[in-house]
C-alpha cells in the first residue's frame, strides 16, 4: 500500500469510529475475562486497548478470574482439583492456593495497566488502578451433600463505591474473592462476580474474553447477534461450546434480562478483537440483547389493516408515498413490522431492483414510538434481510428524514445513481433526497 492510500485509508477509518467513540463517551463497561486471557500472548496489547477506552473517556471496570493459575498452584502443592456443578470445592488449603494466584494474576493485570514505555500505546497515559472489598461474598454451603467450604456467591455489590471511583476517571479491577460479613474470603466464579457487577451499576456493556470467538452453531458458523431467549435455548444442548461459553452463557442470559444494556462474548486470542468488536458496524463477536427479536417479524397478510392504520397518517402529510391496499396486499412479504405488546407500531420494506441493489422504503414508526429506537431496529432488520438475499447496495428516498440516514452511514447521492427502473419512476415533484449505503 502506498503512502498516499494508506493515509486515505487511515482517515476513512478514523472517520468511521467516530460515532462510536461519541456514543461511548461517558458510558460503563465491565470487561471479564479469565486467567487464560491473562496468559495469552496477547495480555500485553489487552492493557493497550484497555488504556485506549479509557482515554476515549469510557467508565472501565475490570473483573478477572485465575482458573490455570489455581490449578498450577495445587499441582505444586500436590493438592486434587474438585468440582462440583461447576464450583471449585474450596478447602482451607485450596483456599490458600486460590489466594496466592488471585493475587499473583492482580499484580500482573496492574503491572500491565501501569506501562508508560515511549513508543507504545501506553506512552504519556495516566491510568489509576483501584481495587477494594466492593463484592461481599457468602459461602454456597452445602450442595448436593458436599461441603463446597470456602466456595461462594455474590452477596452484595457496593454500587455506590465503585461509580464514585469511575466517576473520578479510576479504572475498578475487581478479582474472584468475596470477603464475608464476619471476616472470611469466599472463591467466587469470575462470570458471576462480573454479571453481579453489571447489574447492580447498571453498566451499559459488558464484555467477556472468551476462548472462543464467539457463540457459534454445531457447524461452527458465528452467531453474531442473539436475544436472551435465544442464548437460553442453545444453552440446552450447546454441547459443541467451549468450556468458557458454558460457564459464561448463564450469567449473559441473566445480565441481559436484568437491565445490562448489552453483552459481549469476544475471543482473546486475536489481537485486538476487542476494539473490532466495539468499534465496526458488524464486530468479530456475539452481541446479545435483551430484546426479543420476535417484536420484529415478517409481515402477514392480516396484518394489512394494521399497517394502512399506521402508514395513512403518514401519507396524508405527505412523509410517505401513498400505497393503495391492494398494492399493500401484492407486496405485503415485502414488509417486515415491529410489534409492541401485540400491536403493530412500526414497518419497512425492501424492494429489490436488481441482483446486488435494493430500495429500503416505507419506513414507519408511530408518533407515540418515535423515542424507542424503533426505527434503526427496523433498518438494522431491512439491511440484515438484505444482506441475507446477497444485496449489496441500498437506497432509500426521504424527503423528511436526510440527516436521520445519513447518521447511520447513508451517503447522499445523485438520481442518476438509482437503478434505471426506479430511476425511470423517479418523482420529480416530490424531489426526494436519495440517499444510499454499501451493505
Amino acid at each position: 500500500m502506498n503512502d498516499t492510500s494508506h493515509d486515505e485509508h487511515f482517515v476513512s477509518w478514523f472517520r468511521a469510529v467516530t460515532p462510536y467513540i461519541n456514543a461511548f463517551r461517558g458510558k460503563t463497561f465491565v470487561i471479564a475475562f479469565g486467567g487464560k486471557a491473562v496468559a495469552s500472548e496477547f495480555a500485553k496489547t489487552l492493557a493497550y486497548d484497555v488504556n485506549l477506552l479509557v482515554s476515549l473517556g469510557i467508565r472501565l471496570v475490570l473483573v478477572h478470574g485465575a482458573r490455570p493459575q489455581i490449578e498450577e498452584e495445587l499441582r505444586e502443592k500436590n493438592l486434587e482439583s474438585k468440582y462440583h456443578r461447576g464450583y471449585r470445592v474450596t478447602d482451607a488449603e485450596t483456599l490458600d492456593c486460590v489466594l496466592d494466584a488471585v493475587g499473583s494474576v492482580y499484580i500482573e493485570i496492574e503491572a500491565m495497566l501501569s506501562q508508560g514505555l515511549p513508543n507504545t500505546p501506553m506512552a504519556n497515559s495516566r491510568i489509576r488502578v483501584i481495587g477494594g472489598n466492593f463484592i461481599t461474598g457468602q459461602p454456597i454451603g452445602v450442595l448436593d451433600g458436599i461441603d463446597m467450604h470456602y466456595a461462594g456467591k455474590v452477596r452484595k455489590v457496593d454500587a455506590e463505591g465503585i461509580n464514585a471511583q469511575l466517576a473520578l476517571g479510576n479504572i475498578v479491577l475487581l478479582n474472584c474473592e468475596g470477603p464475608s460479613a464476619t471476616g472470611e474470603i469466599f472463591n467466587l466464579q469470575m462470570e458471576e462476580a462480573a454479571e453481579a457487577v453489571a447489574v447492580a451499576i447498571k453498566a451499559d456493556k459488558l464484555l467477556f474474553l472468551t476462548d472462543s470467538r464467539g457463540v457459534t452453531d454445531p457447524e461452527g458458523t458465528l452467531l453474531d447477534a442473539m436475544t436472551a431467549d435465544e442464548v437460553a435455548e442453545i444453552m440446552k444442548s450447546g454441547d459443541w461450546l467451549s468450556s468458557d461459553m458454558r460457564r459464561y452463557l448463564p450469567c449473559v442470559v441473566r445480565a441481559s434480562r436484568s437491565g445490562v444494556g448489552r453483552v459481549h462474548l469476544v475471543g482473546f486470542e486475536h489481537d485486538g478483537a476487542l476494539l473490532r468488536e466495539l468499534f465496526t458496524h458488524d464486530g468479530v463477536g456475539t452481541v446479545v440483547s435483551r430484546e426479543s427479536l420476535e417484536n420484529i417479524r415478517e409481515a402477514k397478510p392480516d396484518d394489512i389493516g394494521a399497517l394502512i392504520a399506521l402508514i395513512e397518517p403518514m401519507e396524508a402529510e405527505g412523509i410517505l408515498v401513498h400505497r393503495p391496499r391492494e398494492l399493500l396486499e401484492r407486496e405485503i412479504e415485502l414488509f417486515s413490522i415491529m410489534e409492541h405488546d401485540g400491536i403493530i407500531v412500526g414497518c419497512a420494506a425492501l424492494y429489490r431492483h436488481s441482483d446486488d441493489e435494493a430500495e429500503l422504503a416505507c419506513l414507519a414508526v408511530s408518533h407515540e414510538h418515535r423515542e424507542w429506537g424503533y426505527g434503526e431496529q427496523l433498518m438494522k432488520r431491512i439491511e440484515k434481510r438484505a444482506r441475507k438475499a446477497g444485496i449489496k447496495r441500498l437506497f432509500v428516498l426521504t424527503t423528511r428524514t436526510e440527516h436521520w440516514f445519513v447518521e447511520r452511514g447513508f451517503k447522499l447521492v445523485s438520481v442518476d445513481e438509482l437503478p434505471a427502473n426506479k430511476r425511470d419512476m423517479y418523482n420529480y415533484q416530490r424531489r426526494s433526497k436519495v440517499l444510499a449505503k454499501a451493505l
